[in-house]
């Protein structure tokens, strides 16, 4: 048993072996009829009725088996990813924005926050290398959350100029009005609609490449004139950005740096 690889929840107090895996559960018992499973950042959860028996439970768990496993599998796989993204907050690291990525500099002389190419006489940067560097009007001993305030405010005032610039584009396409554009910084949507012409963008889609900003203002005017979710709406997406595909599918993968 030692040598399997084990998914432990915080609050599991209940331990099976799926599959090649041992899997540390939590159980939390409520008014319903059937049993229900749940698998997120922290592990496996279920949910059980009362009168449910623990036999019962570990059936149902084995008969999901497979499907528990992959979504454990995931869950790990994307917090590790998450973990490498993590920004150290400090000179010298590298923030992502507009599809490439910038360098920070902590520069007392700047007066807020300044975009500069540090590297004038290069023709061509070398991928992965940051080309261009952020100043930060900040001492030396900034502090590692002085640094991330700095830099999270000026992304956000970059993004919403990103946003102004493009929404235009695509409503004029769609014939749409916009009647307020806003920044959102919501947990699980990276923007959304209101039938009195609103629109909310995600601050973040600002780490994005233009093509991928673009889709998601897209989608969003699109709901202007389609409230949902249904083919026609998808036609309305694909007729003023027909390869959309590839960047749903870069935001469907994406681990947003923190």
């Amino acid at each position: 048993m030692s040598g399997l690889p084990w998914f432990r929840h915080p609050q599991g107090e209940h331990e099976i072996r799926l599959g090649k895996a041992m899997v540390s559960y939590e159980i939390k018992r409520a008014r319903r009829r059937s049993i229900g499973m749940v698998v997120g950042v922290e592990g496996l959860s279920v949910r059980a009725p009362r009168w449910v028996s623990s036999v019962d439970i570990e059936t149902a768990l084995r008969a999901k088996e497979r499907w528990i496993c992959n979504k454990l599998v995931e869950q790990r796989e994307r917090a590790q990813k998450q973990l490498s993204a993590r920004i150290d907050w400090r000179e010298g690291a590298t923030v992502p924005y507009m599809g490439e990525s910038v360098v920070l500099v902590l520069d007392p002389r700047v007066d807020g926050a300044a975009l500069q190419a540090p590297f004038q006489q290069a023709e061509q940067g070398l991928p992965g290398v940051a080309q261009r560097a952020l100043h930060l009007g900040l001492p030396q001993n900034a502090s590692a959350e002085q640094i991330r305030d700095a830099v999270q405010a000026w992304l956000q005032r970059e993004a919403m100029q990103v946003f102004l610039a493009r929404v235009p584009v695509y409503a004029d396409q769609l014939g749409v009005s916009v009647r307020k554009v806003s920044l959102s910084s919501a947990k699980t949507r990276w923007g959304s609609a209101s039938a009195d012409g609103s629109i909310r963008l995600h601050w973040r889609l600002v780490h994005f490449s233009i093509s991928v900003i673009d889709y998601v203002v897209a989608h969003e005017l699109a709901h202007l004139r389609e409230m949902n979710h249904s083919p026609r709406f998808w036609d309305v997406v694909r007729s003023i950005m027909p390869e959309f595909d590839g960047p749903r599918d870069q935001l469907r993968h994406a681990i947003i740096p923190d």
